[in-house]
């Protein structure tokens, strides 16, 4: 059996007296786009921050690779987030650096490269996502669908072995939304990252995702392909995805 890449297991989070995280268990594995839903306020955002390592479980285990999180030494620790990335829901772009400054960012921040090195890397991913000529511009001046791709061409020039998604196409329309699922589909598929993207887009990101995980009132109520959501007789998903409440 494959060994998940991330594994979430029985893993509680608490902030004062609102319990977030009940016992969750889910598994992510390498290369697949992992879509997680549910309602708002249920702890998709949480979860994602337990990825990346801004908050610490109260109990239960994070494992990478197998490996519990806890135990990983201080080099492979560090070597994991190197391979993370993040895509903002609201792009988190820089309004007074231009493109080419706010896709550098990471590997500025990185003092290990060199300035050939980073333009290098920055001018490959902006020819890569369409943004050939945006390089001197700033956000302001960019549409919302070109902002997402700046906020994507960031998220992978680090050439990261996972991406996380929080809400990528808040506050889109349902053109723009498919263009932006299209565009992580395709370069998910170029580059082979592993995604894992929070979302209440229903039922379009059924299209993307090879696995979908419900995550309801603390725990994962429901994880599988989209022919295992079409099949199932759960009544919370079914009516969650009916946009009913339950």
């Amino acid at each position: 059996m494959t060994l998940p890449f991330i594994q979430f297991i029985d893993v509680t989070k608490s902030f004062g007296s609102n319990h977030v995280l009940k016992g969750l268990n889910l598994s992510i594995f390498k290369g697949e786009i992992m879509a997680v839903i549910g309602k708002s306020g249920t702890g998709k955002s949480v979860l994602l921050k337990h990825i990346i390592g801004l908050v610490e479980q109260d109990s239960g285990q994070i494992l990478i690779k197998g490996e519990s999180r806890h135990q990983l030494s201080v080099a492979a620790s560090r070597s994991f987030h190197k391979e993370l990335s993040y895509m903002f829901q609201d792009n988190a772009l820089f309004d007074f650096m231009n493109i080419y400054d706010n896709v550098a960012l990471p590997l500025v921040e990185n003092s290990k490269f060199s300035k050939t090195h980073i333009k290098e890397k920055v001018i490959t991913r902006i020819k890569q996502l369409g943004l050939t000529g945006t390089l001197e511009k700033f956000p302001a001046q960019l549409s919302g669908g070109m902002r997402k791709r700046v906020a994507l061409a960031r998220a992978l020039v680090t050439d990261p072995k996972v991406v996380l998604f929080d809400e990528p196409t808040t506050g889109l329309d349902p053109v723009r939304k498919k263009k932006v699922h299209s565009m992580i589909q395709e370069y998910q598929e170029q580059f082979g990252f592993t995604a894992v993207i929070v979302t209440h887009d229903i039922p379009e990101i059924f299209n993307i995702a090879q696995r979908i995980a419900m995550l309801d009132d603390g725990i994962i109520k429901f994880e599988g392909s989209k022919k295992d959501i079409l099949d199932s007789h759960s009544k919370t998903l079914n009516a969650f995805i009916r946009g009913e409440d339950v």
